[in-house]
């Protein structure tokens, strides 16, 4: 799934760079090795978006509306990148950062082919936003301070997207025929026969539809 979104965003950044697109650790030694202008989308942060959470197990259908199988709901997760711009030049830099910013900003949702093929059963499209201020759990400065680098500017992007659960778990086949049996009794205090009595009828139910033809019934007494 992870590296599926790495993917999108790839794609997403391709234009504005004809150099690469790496998704390293921006450490002193990686920066070192560069020789070409490069974006860097280093993921930084993976964390529940607990208020998506759903509870109970749900059901899967065929195309007929059958139930296939049941399944936990999906976990949705945010990825946090960190998205940096590595030139010769600070100039360069903040031209790649500029042209990263106005290809993303366009986007609050990944949709289309853009939306990893894993997950387009369960999300159409998937939120996106960029440079809104971190949570007050995560400083950037420490961040840079964890690589051992030097803080440069950078773009924080996050893509919100469902992680699917496991296991899932199979249904019996759908009863298409049988037969009901319904039991009666009389009741103390109430006038009747008070002998219990059976009655059966076939039931023959159409899968495709969902409708159900009943026929044929016998009504009989049991000592």
């Amino acid at each position: 799934m992870i590296h599926e979104i790495d993917e999108a965003l790839r794609r997403l950044l391709a234009p504005v760079v004809t150099g690469d697109i790496a998704f390293d650790a921006p450490t002193r030694d990686w920066a070192a090795r560069r020789n070409a202008p490069t974006l860097n989308a280093y993921l930084y942060d993976i964390r529940e978006d607990v208020a998506r959470r759903e509870r109970g197990a749900y059901a899967e259908r065929d195309a007929n509306g059958i139930v296939t199988r049941r399944r936990q709901p999906p976990r949705w997760f945010r990825l946090s990148y960190l998205v940096t711009a590595w030139t010769s030049r600070p100039e360069d830099e903040h031209r790649l950062l500029s042209g990263a910013l106005a290809l993303l900003l366009p986007h609050e949702m990944l949709t289309g082919e853009a939306v990893p093929e894993s997950v387009r059963s369960i999300a159409t499209s998937l939120p996106l936003s960029v440079a809104t201020p971190p949570a007050e759990s995560r400083s950037l400065a420490d961040i840079w301070s964890a690589l051992g680098g030097e803080l440069k500017p950078s773009l924080d992007v996050v893509v919100t997207t469902p992680f699917p659960v496991t296991p899932v778990y199979g249904v019996a086949p759908p009863v298409t025929e049988g037969e009901i049996v319904v039991r009666e009794r009389g009741v103390d205090g109430l006038p009747g026969d008070s002998r219990p009595r059976t009655m059966r009828r076939s039931v023959t139910m159409s899968t495709a539809s969902g409708d159900k033809d009943a026929s044929g019934s016998e009504v009989g007494a049991e000592a």
